[in-house]
């Protein structure tokens, strides 16, 4: 059974076929707008007012005023959810700026454009998720917040799609982003573990390491299971000589990492991924919307 793509724009339903963004949108334009990244379960939204949140907070420091409430969003959200014919999906809910004249001054722009879509999506294949992850460390840095603050979501990937590039190019599955002070900071788009000596370690946000919800939900799980935590400062040292490293995110779920720079790590799949892959796929299945 296949699942129907659905759009939701501005309050009116319609297909994808069928569903249209205007060319004098900036969002379109200028990459002026925010988003989320949600997944359902067994037909609930998982973290989804944690998601939210986040979305007003991207949209109050862009200055973009969401044309609904919290609860109308989510009930639209919910709706999609339940229409959609599968139990399993991905949601991206995309605010933008809305139609404006030519030129970026935001004052033209007087309706942001609400959307939400509903499909599936697959940040690696089954193989790559069975066997682990190869990854390299990019050239490209992590924009610094005083640039622009990782904690928005906003539109404009350029910075993490040249690092996506690079992965590509290299012929790996995935890349590492460090900051201006070569410290590690995440992946193009997903958030990076790694375990040494039975101890969890993930950047800190402070080096530009995105507020994931899914990161958050790991560290939950690590402490509830007795598993050592510190975020800390992270290098490509600390990488190479990991026991255990693996990638988090909305889309990507958990993903194992087998291969960083050419250097294969002492296990893929170890022991502390393993434990914290399978509490979090118990999470989403029993943690409400």
């Amino acid at each position: 059974m296949e699942m129907q793509r659905l759009c939701w724009i501005n309050g009116q339903l319609a297909p994808p076929s069928e569903a249209t963004v205007s060319v004098f949108d900036h969002g379109l334009l200028y990459g002026d707008g925010v988003f989320e990244g949600l997944r359902f379960y067994q037909g609930k939204v998982f973290r989804l007012a944690e998601h939210l949140a986040r979305l007003w907070r991207s949209a109050t420091v862009l200055r973009i005023a969401i044309p609904y409430s919290e609860v109308e969003l989510t009930a639209a959200i919910v709706g999609l959810v339940r229409d959609c014919g599968m139990p399993n999906g991905y949601v991206r809910v995309i605010v933008t700026r809305g139609i404006g004249k030519l030129g970026i001054d935001p004052r033209s722009c007087k309706h942001p454009s609400v959307i939400v879509l509903l499909d599936e999506i697959a940040v690696v294949d089954e193989e790559t998720r069975r066997m682990g992850a190869r990854v390299v460390v990019a050239s490209t840095r992590r924009l610094a917040p005083d640039g622009l603050d990782p904690r928005i979501k906003s539109l404009n990937y350029l910075n993490p799609i040249l690092a996506k590039w690079e992965a590509i190019n290299a012929g790996a599955d995935e890349a590492i982003m460090l900051n201006a002070q070569g410290f590690v900071c995440e992946g193009s788009v997903d958030n990076i573990f790694i375990v040494k000596n039975a101890t969890l370690m993930t950047p800190p946000e402070s080096d530009g390491a995105l507020q994931g919800i899914t990161r958050e939900a790991i560290i939950e799980l690590a402490r509830q299971e007795g598993i050592p935590y510190h975020a800390r400062h992270l290098t490509t040292y600390d990488l190479y000589t990991a026991d255990e490293c693996f990638l988090t995110g909305t889309a990507a779920e958990l993903i194992p990492v087998r291969e960083i720079d050419g250097r294969t790590l002492p296990q893929s799949c170890g022991t502390v991924f393993a434990k914290l892959n399978n509490k979090y796929k118990e999470l989403t299945q029993r943690e409400p919307a």
